[in-house]
């Protein structure tokens, strides 16, 4: 799922390249409004769960806040943080998924407890979700990232 989700990154990405900067940032209804600010909120929770995991502190910034504005910034942030996930779910070990994995969530100002396996899936169908938003959006503008299907990547 690490490769899977660097792969359609890397297609999503590129053809986000295609717009320019104020089509990327408009206003176009979708949850966190923009496609920028939709790319900016995945890496905000990929990076958060990647500290919780690790045991550091939260990114600063917050959910809905764009961590970078310039779109090169962003998208060599997203080219280092896919490198960081897949390295690090080479070392995931089966044991650790197995277990109870405390932490606290933003979403509902409180502390959690799910089953490690359950928050590691997450991640990836989080930014399924979210991608799969943008590639929507992208979509509406005549533009397409071509397959996303697992099986073909």
């Amino acid at each position: 799922m690490a490769e899977y989700n660097r792969w359609m990154n890397e297609k999503v990405y590129s053809t986000c390249l295609k717009l320019t900067d104020s089509q990327r940032k408009e206003d176009r209804g979708a949850y966190f409004k923009s496609i920028h600010s939709t790319l900016n909120h995945i890496l905000w929770v990929d990076m958060s769960w990647m500290a919780r995991f690790g045991g550091k502190d939260l990114p600063k910034g917050s959910a809905s806040l764009d961590l970078y504005s310039d779109f090169d910034e962003l998208t060599l942030a997203r080219r280092d943080y896919d490198a960081k996930i897949i390295d690090w779910a080479a070392g995931i070990e089966p044991g650790w998924l197995e277990a109870s994995f405390r932490f606290f969530s933003v979403l509902y100002q409180k502390e959690l407890e799910k089953p490690t396996w359950v928050l590691v899936d997450h991640i990836f169908n989080h930014q399924t979700h979210h991608r799969g938003q943008i590639t929507t959006l992208l979509s509406q503008l005549g533009l397409d990232v071509g397959i996303t299907d697992l099986a073909w990547m």
